[in-house]
């Protein structure tokens, strides 16, 4: 099979396209054909070498975590998958140990998605099956962005007629973040370049702030005097959130899912990604129905995966970006 691969540790330059064989499922696992994969930034972190020393990587790996396919294989005891269901979630690797305890319990492992074929744990809620009426390119990118904006909205406990701030509107977790929090009637302010602006205010924003041409917090001051019920860190460095709480009114809700984590005295709530039972299936309803937009704005084939991430890390990108498989082979 064709998959990408890193080699050693680094950036987008140690990505390549190779040849692997096809992986055989284990007692618990299934075998799944890739159609469509989701790219994430944190894709790349394992790669990087940042979390080496606590979750070190045995290479050659195959990155990537959001995925569309079809189960192809199941291994001993797997009951809840069979041989041609359409499947779609997320896995991690199992270097990622910890952080793939605290995506789901039981945690979901994979052996990377940009490939067309990949196994995953069947007993996990960050896979689910595919509904027919949702296209595999539009599930490939629900799992992380969605299951991010999820915690979100259940910890902000927003209703109709608050204001909440979304920083980063336009990125990949803002494309679930916005549209969720405007159908539960939420007037959304967005920041986002004034390229991006339809897009943003495509997904529910009811207004946009151009953050390179305004002081975020004065602007928002200016147009609620008052203050804005809440705030949605998707994108600022921990370090630059204290000045923008100022926009704020006292008592309102402050989270945050961006890295580095902001400091615990500010008081502003870090939130992680979580799968819980049921969430894939409700995310996926909220998808069929329109609540939930398909905000791919790029595809690439899997010959271009290595383009696609270097796309991501290196051009501004507003929604997701995706990686199809085409017609897979069942060989080397």
């Amino acid at each position: 099979m064709r998959a990408l691969i890193a080699g050693g540790y680094g950036g987008v330059e140690v990505l390549e396209l190779a040849d692997r064989p096809v992986p055989q499922p284990g007692p618990g696992q299934i075998q799944v054909r890739i159609a469509a994969a989701g790219l994430n930034p944190a894709d790349l972190r394992l790669v990087s070498g940042v979390f080496m020393e606590s979750a070190p990587v045995a290479f050659p790996h195959v990155p990537g975590s959001d995925f569309a396919g079809t189960v192809t294989a199941t291994g001993e005891g797997v009951e809840r998958f069979a041989p041609g269901d359409e499947i779609f979630g997320l896995g991690l690797a199992r270097a990622a140990g910890g952080m793939a305890t605290a995506l789901s319990s039981p945690p979901s492992f994979t052996t990377g998605t940009m490939a067309e074929y990949a196994l995953f744990d069947a007993d996990t809620p960050a896979l689910a099956p595919r509904p027919a009426e949702l296209p595999a390119e539009h599930a490939a990118i629900l799992p992380i962005a969605a299951l991010t904006a999820l915690p979100l909205l259940r910890a902000g406990d927003y209703t109709a007629g608050m204001s909440v701030l979304v920083i980063g509107a336009a990125g990949g977790v803002g494309g679930a973040v916005v549209p969720l929090l405007a159908a539960r009637g939420v007037h959304v302010i967005g920041t986002a370049i004034p390229e991006d602006e339809a897009y943003v205010r495509g997904l529910g924003a009811s207004e946009v702030i151009d953050y390179r041409s305004a002081d975020l917090t004065e602007e928002t001051l200016r147009r609620h005097p008052g203050g804005v019920d809440g705030l949605v860190n998707l994108a600022l460095p921990g370090p630059s959130l204290p000045a923008v709480t100022l926009a704020v009114r006292p008592g309102g809700r402050l989270l945050n899912i961006a890295f580095p984590s902001p400091d615990p005295a500010t008081k502003i709530e870090t939130v992680y990604t979580r799968a819980r039972p049921g969430d894939l299936d409700e995310l996926a309803a909220l998808a069929v129905k329109g609540v939930l937009p398909s905000t791919v704005t790029r595809r690439y084939p899997l010959e271009e995966a290595a383009r696609a991430y270097a796309d991501l890390v290196e051009r501004h990108v507003a929604g997701k970006l995706l990686v199809t498989m085409g017609r897979a082979s069942a060989g080397r």
